[in-house]
């Protein structure tokens, strides 16, 4: 036998092996058919090169460093029905089916649903961004704020200088930002925080040397917590396009929230171990979790998720609310690319007489996104659900209102990545006078938007749809 001969056979008997093993890792650890199907196709039928890009790409370092971080198993086990730790009741004034509701997330999240807080909505940037730096600015303890991008910029400007003094005062202060969204502005804001002293970090640094908004396992949570009794979480980054005020170009409308109450610790629960996974060090004490105090009557719990022991936590959420709907079903969201539970979940619901109302962007941010949205918007509009697109400046809000009680509010989208493949941080909130000022908000965006009707997806040309289609095929990794 010649040497290109044995060469020949030795990488042959090498691709066979290393596909092999590399084929059960898949077989063992992917819970998704398609993927795994995907993953094994491209192992056998790229020799060497397939396994390299699994090994490379394809397996969730994440998941096995969180696992270690929490000292936990990285699979979670669902509590039984009845154990201890349930926590407050939803309030006597919620529809009955939310106490099944409240039952499913505790087992979800193994977290009490929390009484005795106050959650007030900040529109846009305009609103949001003087709160959270007054409150900055009164920390006397701590501040821990956790964002996906912190642009440079006037509001970026505000924030770094808040920070110094903050730091100035003595103040224990820790900010954490994604390897990505650092990127964002240049050079990145985190050169900046470093020379005015402000401890800062980068969650999961990105090989990629530009910003790539298709990069998955990146922490998409919004969170401030100051003095650990004062939150702030929802959908909004740190960057100039938030101020309508501004004018900016691409001006970007945004919701975010102010909490008081017990629920803020989750939320500094939360902040602590995304910090502790990234620079392992461990926060702890009343100078970060100080005594709980009441902030008013709301009755909400923290939702956390990721591709770690939380994963598919917000995805059984949404579910059992879709489920347990009796009336009306209303959504706010930048980017709308279900899959097929949740897409079931609400045609089945639109069918069962419950009122589905989805307001998403005329006009999105990512052309790719907004293609593979669009050709499956008519699958939800001939269920019977109703879709608003809303008109520029683009709404960057997310929000989820079922029979006018209960709420979810949070940083996370409608899209697999979300819901799948970055780190997200929701809470749901039982409260009929809260669910109601949602409502009103959420009236408004309707008014201003078009609803979206069958004739108009048929009259779409051909070239369109076969785009939006073959962009749909890319649907699990947008």
């Amino acid at each position: 036998m010649s040497s290109p001969q044995v060469l020949g056979v030795f990488i042959g008997a090498l691709h066979v092996g290393v596909a092999l093993v590399v084929s059960a890792h898949i077989v063992l650890h992917k819970n998704d058919v398609r993927s795994a199907i995907g993953w094994i196709g491209l192992v056998w039928l790229t020799p060497i090169i397939g396994s390299g890009l699994y090994v490379t790409f394809g397996i969730n370092r994440i998941r096995r460093r969180a696992g270690r971080v929490r000292g936990r198993r990285t699979v979670r086990e669902i509590p039984p029905h009845g154990e201890r730790g349930a926590g407050a009741p939803p309030p006597a004034d919620a529809p009955a089916s939310l106490g099944a509701l409240a039952e499913l997330v505790r087992r979800v999240t193994r977290l009490p649903l929390c009484a005795g807080n106050a959650i007030e909505p900040l529109v846009d940037g305009d609103a949001a961004y003087p709160a959270m730096l007054e409150a900055i600015e009164h920390a006397t303890r701590s501040v821990a704020l956790a964002t996906y991008i912190f642009d440079r910029g006037r509001a970026g400007t505000e924030f770094v200088a808040a920070l110094e003094r903050a730091v100035g005062r003595g103040c224990q202060v820790r900010v954490l930002i994604d390897g990505v969204g650092a990127r964002y502005s240049h050079p990145p804001i985190v050169d900046e925080l470093r020379s005015r002293r402000v401890p800062v970090a980068r969650f999961n640094p990105s090989r990629f040397p530009i910003p790539h908004p298709y990069v998955n396992l990146r922490n998409h949570r919004k969170l401030l917590v100051v003095d650990g009794t004062t939150g702030f979480c929802g959908g909004m980054n740190i960057r100039d396009e938030c101020v309508l005020a501004y004018r900016m170009p691409n001006a970007t409308r945004d919701l975010h929230f102010q909490l008081r109450g017990p629920v803020v610790r989750q939320l500094q629960t939360a902040f602590a171990f995304d910090w502790e996974f990234t620079t392992r060090e461990r926060l702890g004490g009343a100078l970060w979790f100080p005594p709980e105090r009441e902030g008013g009557a709301l009755v909400a719990r923290g939702v956390a998720d990721g591709p770690d022991e939380d994963f598919e936590a917000l995805l059984m959420t949404i579910l059992g609310a879709i489920g347990q709907a009796a009336r009306s079903i209303r959504v706010v969201t930048p980017y709308f690319l279900p899959g097929t539970p949740i897409t079931d979940a609400l045609r089945v619901a639109a069918m069962r007489g419950v009122a589905v109302d989805i307001v998403i962007p005329a006009r999105g941010n990512l052309r790719l996104v907004q293609w593979a949205a669009t050709a499956r918007l008519g699958a939800i509009v001939y269920g019977g659900c109703r879709v608003y697109l809303a008109p520029p400046p683009f709404d960057h809000s997310k929000l989820m209102v079922v029979d006018n009680a209960w709420s979810l509010i949070g940083s996370a989208n409608w899209d697999p990545r979300s819901l799948r493949l970055n780190f997200e941080y929701d809470v749901e909130c039982y409260s009929r006078t809260f669910a109601a000022r949602l409502d009103a908000i959420i009236d408004d965006k309707v008014r201003a938007s078009t609803l979206l009707k069958a004739a108009d997806l048929e009259q779409r040309k051909l070239w369109l749809r076969l785009r939006d289609g073959v962009a749909w095929l890319a649907q699990p990794y947008l």
